[in-house]
């Protein structure tokens, strides 16, 4: 266990508590062999995913799912319980049993992901980005008065229930000290000593334990993951992210967090970050063969029994495995019937599966799409 680097000072503050204020990046780091080893992991994993997306036919139908799913599971780490199969029908146009607060926050993270990913075409990760981020996210839901898109004026803290500054597990800069943390934090962005798959971890971290909003720190924060992962170009599409890892082993990634500021615990901070690059590699690797595969075997039914307008239909059902007859003559710009003569083309060749029982507006289902997007990750936080 390291303690070569200070993780930062405790101020005193004028209520009299103490509050956290982490020091600039990068931190001497020890690079014992385990940790080298988790990077070298983490590295080839990663290489290997990049090799399946750029194998994709376009990378950039699958990223869209992947995208929802990574809303999903990032919002469940706040205790939204929205799943994915309901995010996707929503958006399909289809009814969902689900309390519209906690689809729409679900859908705001997304909205904020495209808008980062858009972002990064123009301009990199910047500190007008994460506000735009926070923005975007907490629009129009519950933290929706905490100043959405404005870095925070009073103190906060991170603890149980009904808990105070003086008790809390971790208290962030006081206010006065949040510009320099967030311009120390904005500067490390350009620091190209480490590599990239640790420099987002040790954003990540410093990120964190500034906690610069009043509400929704642990979204933005993860949101910035995939957005550095992209700027970097680690991968050639967004395809890797972290939310199920964390989700999954959320007591241990809040232990290693706090277990930076309070110990200067940065290699295992590393590890475990570097083995949740790993396992969620593997992961999405696994998923776009899978799909790919799958998405193959239906464009050849669709081309060679189904007809031209059941081959555009693939490419919807890959975008979203849920399809609504009037939603499909829209985005495909046909009648209503000749959408409908298509899905049931796809219906009878085991593509599409009506769910429900509407009887207008039926709800159909790409199933072993949605099977494979809505698998749990396997994960485990240290082999």
């Amino acid at each position: 266990m390291s303690r070569r680097s200070p993780p930062g000072r405790l101020v005193s503050t004028a209520a009299g508590y103490s509050a956290f204020i982490p020091d600039p990046l990068p931190p001497v780091l020890e690079w014992h062999s385990d940790l080298v080893r988790v990077l070298s992991d983490a590295d080839r994993l990663v290489g290997r995913l990049s090799g399946e997306g750029a194998r994709l036919p376009n990378p950039n139908l699958l990223t869209r799912p992947f995208v929802r799913r990574e809303a999903v599971l990032s919002s469940r780490i706040e205790g939204t319980q929205a799943t994915l199969g309901e995010l996707l029908a929503n958006e399909a146009g289809a009814a969902v049993n689900r309390a519209p607060e906690d689809l729409r926050e679900v859908a705001n993270y997304v909205v904020a992901l495209e808008h980062g990913l858009k972002h990064l075409k123009r301009r990199p990760v910047s500190l007008d980005l994460v506000r735009g981020l926070h923005a975007r996210l907490l629009a129009g839901v519950r933290g929706g008065s905490a100043e959405p898109g404005r870095f925070r004026r009073v103190q906060n803290w991170i603890g149980p229930p009904g808990c105070t500054p003086f008790d809390a597990t971790h208290v962030p800069a006081p206010p006065e000290a949040l510009p320099e943390c967030l311009k120390q934090w904005q500067a490390a962005l350009a620091d190209r000593t480490l590599p990239p798959l640790v420099r987002v971890a040790l954003l990540h971290y410093q990120f964190e334990a500034i906690h610069p909003f009043r509400d929704g720190n642990g979204r933005v924060g993860r949101l910035l993951v995939t957005l550095l992962l992209a700027q970097w170009q680690v991968l050639p599409a967004p395809l890797l992210y972290l939310s199920a890892f964390f989700e999954a082993t959320r007591r241990e990634y809040y232990d290693r967090l706090l277990g930076v500021s309070r110990h200067g615990e940065w290699e295992e901070w590393l590890a475990y970050f570097l083995t949740g690059v790993a396992r969620q590699s593997e992961d999405a690797v696994s998923r776009a063969e899978r799909i790919n595969d799958l998405l193959l075997r239906w464009r050849t039914v669709a081309a060679e029994e189904a007809g031209a307008a059941a081959l555009r239909l693939i490419d919807l059902v890959a975008v979203n495995p849920f399809l609504v007859a009037t939603a499909v003559a829209r985005q495909l710009g046909v009648a209503f019937t000749t959408a409908q003569r298509g899905i049931e083309r796809l219906v009878r060749h085991g593509v599409l599966t009506e769910v429900g029982s509407a009887r207008r507006g039926r709800v159909y289902c790409a199933k072993k799409l949605l099977d494979i997007l809505e698998e749990p990750a396997r994960v485990t936080a240290r082999e």
